[in-house]
C-alpha cells in the first residue's frame, strides 16, 4: 500500500528536526534497524544498520552547530523521495576535514531517502556541495 506523501514529509521533516537539535537517538529512530546510510565521500564509506550510523551523527553534531535545513524541493517516487535543501549554520569543529573555526557555513545538500510501508527510512544517501564548503572554510 505505501505511505502517503504527507507521511513521507513528516518522516523526513522529523529526521531533519532531530538533526537540528543534535538528537542522535531521535535521528536513529527514524531509520529502519538495517538501514543503509551513505554520506558520499565520507572516509569510512556507507554503513548498514542504524547503530552503525551513530558515529557519523556524533561527529557531525560536534562539527556543525546551529544547523537549519531549508528544503528547496522534493521529488517523490514509489518508496523514495529526493530532497534538495540548503544547510545553514556554523562550522564549530572540523566538518568534512576542514578547520571550521566557528565560522558561518551554507551549502547545498541532496538527500535520496528510501522508506518502507511502516514509515521508516531504509536508506539515506547524501551528497554535499563540498566545493562550497571548501570555498568558505579554506580562506
Amino acid at each position: 500500500m505505501g505511505i502517503s506523501r504527507e507521511q513521507v514529509d513528516r518522516l523526513i521533516d522529523a529526521h531533519f528536526q532531530y538533526e537540528h537539535s543534535d538528537d542522535v537517538n531521535g535521528v536513529l529512530a527514524t531509520l529502519a534497524p538495517d538501514a543503509r546510510h551513505d554520506i558520499v565521500g565520507w572516509p569510512s564509506g556507507p554503513t548498514v544498520g542504524r547503530e552503525n550510523a551513530r558515529a557519523f551523527y556524533e561527529n557531525m553534531f560536534d562539527d556543525l552547530a546551529d544547523g537549519r535545513t531549508r528544503s528547496v524541493r522534493r521529488l517523490y517516487g514509489e518508496g523514495f523521495v529526493v530532497d534538495e535543501s540548503i544547510w545553514e549554520g556554523r562550522a564549530a569543529g572540523q566538518p568534512f576535514g576542514f578547520d571550521g573555526r566557528d565560522r558561518p557555513l551554507t551549502f547545498r545538500i541532496l538527500h535520496v531517502f528510501e522508506y518502507d510501508d511502516n514509515g521508516a527510512i531504509l536508506s539515506e544517501n547524501v551528497w554535499c556541495d563540498f566545493l562550497a564548503i571548501a570555498r568558505q572554510l579554506t580562506t
